[in-house]
């Protein structure tokens, strides 16, 4: 019986695993089950410290089917198309534009979970519940500002709310005046009244059934078109209210508000309430790409005055910039260049990306690419470059930045700390680097290519091809990883399951209980007379003889 305790170090800690997991409220179950996935792909604990896919007009069963990849490609969070029911335009047609259109997302008629363009409540639950198996968290878009324009589709729930649901008539014409902005119409859809106590708590209903079908965060759509708490009288007009207050105190894990920058709106005033989408940044981002260069003082400054960079979402572009008819992003940036961007604001750390999921098909003269709603985009968010920085930015939570140019304006090398670095060439010529670095001396394999850099005397040394993206750092080894496969033997529920399974006492009944597996029934391995799992002796037998 010794000689079975000696064949791992697992069969001793999954025994001592169990016996843990009995002491646990079954309500940790699941949170065990996806810190132990978030593990092996090695996804951050944190939504703020990992990137998030915003699966644009994704359905629900798409997203489930391709939650393996994507937590394969280092992504933490996964943000959905708002998921209440909406207007049903162009009789149901499902393309993203032509017979049927993508913004309808954005017209609410109800806020209850399911729609006809992403799929049921049912649907949402299970892609949520499978999601939770690979560490990955759910972000909804919620469109609280507005329902559609077209009143006779707003559903009967809606328009009878005691005191009334919508702002009377006013439309938008000047976006300087907050009364307006707040109060108003935007461009036509019936504003709703969000000073309203009633209204308030539809919305809030609608976030806990969110929390309790499985959701973990939320974006707030055309936040800055909800007032502030301290919103100062408009022309004798007082409209402050207490709608973010009421909202935001809930059990979600994050929380962030599109706050377009414009307007002279001080947008600090929202990013004290929640995080804030960052999109003057974005629209430096593109400069750098679009003009072939990258400079450090452009890539680490948000643009965004008495706002820390934790209290930002970052992008290189988004689904209103890549869709708008007036400069819209999928013409002048293509594929190569966005993951240029990509690595610009994902290796810094300190902001929270979104990589938009373009349209599969699309290209610089396909806006629309396949052109169908439900399905997955294109590829890019798999792209190697991508791929690596997301395991850079992973690799490096904790870790300081420094941001330089390191060759004139041909290359920018983001560092973090002494740990790794990564490399951006936007031009269409190769970068030779000679560049000052807090690298420990030795050889770095670029995770991308394979390429090899060198890191002497403090100076880092190796080419950047064009228009590419390269990944330095080290990657470390994890202890007590027994078999090999690169995560901590211990949590690792399959190796535990099958040694379990093998053991036995010495009178040759097995040591769990076949009828319920939670059930220990002696766990005396060696027949010492004591319980082996907690025999210092023994475990200390096993760490020797293991190799």
């Amino acid at each position: 019986m010794k000689k079975q305790l000696l064949r791992k170090l697992s069969v001793v800690m999954a025994a001592l695993m169990v016996i843990c997991s009995l002491a646990l409220a079954p309500a940790n179950a699941a949170d065990s089950s996806a810190a132990v996935s978030a593990q092996s792909y090695n996804l951050p604990d944190s939504m703020e410290d990992g990137a998030i896919l915003h699966a644009f007009c994704w359905n629900f069963n798409t997203i489930k089917e391709k939650l393996p990849e994507i937590a394969a490609a280092g992504f933490k969070s996964v943000q959905t198309s708002p998921i209440n029911e909406v207007k049903v335009g162009d009789s149901g047609g499902m393309q993203l534009f032509g017979r049927g259109k993508w913004y309808y997302h954005y017209q609410p008629i109800s806020y209850n979970i399911g729609n006809y363009q992403l799929g049921t409540l049912e649907e949402f639950e299970a892609m949520c519940e499978e999601a939770d198996k690979y560490g990955i968290k759910i972000i909804v878009d919620v469109v609280a500002n507005h329902c559609t324009s077209d009143y006779s589709a707003i559903s009967n729930e809606i328009k009878t709310l005691s005191g009334g649901a919508f702002h009377k008539g006013l439309e938008i014409t000047d976006r300087s005046n907050r009364y307006q902005v707040t109060q108003g119409k935007l461009t036509g859809l019936y504003d709703l009244n969000t000073k309203s106590a009633v209204v308030q708590g539809m919305i809030k209903d609608y976030l806990n059934a969110c929390l309790e079908a499985g959701a973990d965060g939320f974006r707030y759509d055309a936040a800055k078109h909800i007032e502030l708490p301290d919103e100062p009288a408009v022309d004798g007009k007082n409209f402050a209210s207490d709608f973010w207050t009421v909202i935001l105190d809930n059990d979600a894990e994050f929380q962030y508000g599109e706050v377009l920058a414009g307007d002279n709106l001080d947008v600090s005033k929202y990013a004290a309430l929640m995080k804030i989408t960052a999109s003057a940044y974005g629209e430096q981002v593109r400069y750098m790409l679009t003009n072939h260069r990258t400079m450090a003082s452009i890539a680490k400054n948000y643009k965004i005055k008495n706002v820390d960079g934790s209290r930002l979402v970052t992008w290189v572009e988004s689904h209103d910039n890549y869709c708008g008819d007036d400069n819209s992003t999928y013409s002048t940036i293509d594929d190569q260049m966005v993951r240029q961007g990509w690595a610009i604001i994902a290796a810094q750390g300190d902001t929270t990306p979104l990589f938009f999921n373009r349209p599969a098909g699309s290209s610089t003269t396909s806006k629309w690419g396949n052109n169908q709603i439900g399905a997955a985009g294109n590829d890019n968010w798999q792209h190697p470059e991508v791929v690596e920085v997301n395991k850079f930015r992973n690799a490096m939570v904790g870790e300081d930045k420094t941001v330089t140019d390191a060759a004139s304006s041909n290359c920018m090398m983001i560092q973090r700390g002494s740990k790794g670095a990564v490399l951006i060439n936007t031009t269409a010529n190769d970068a030779n680097i000679n560049a000052t670095t807090k690298l420990a001396d030795g050889e770095y394999a670029d995770h991308v290519t394979g390429r090899v850099f060198t890191v002497s005397n403090g100076k880092l040394a190796g080419t950047v091809t064009a228009g590419s993206v390269a990944v330095l750092y080290q990657e470390e080894t994890v202890k007590g990883d027994v078999d090999g496969d690169g995560e901590l033997t211990i949590n690792d529920a399959t190796e535990i399951q099958r040694h379990l399974a093998e053991f036995k006492n010495e009178d040759g009944s097995p040591i769990i209980d076949e009828t319920d597996p939670k059930v220990m029934e002696i766990a005396d391995y060696d027949g010492d007379g004591s319980i082996t799992i907690f025999d210092v002796t023994a475990i200390q037998a096993t760490l020797a003889e293991l190799t």
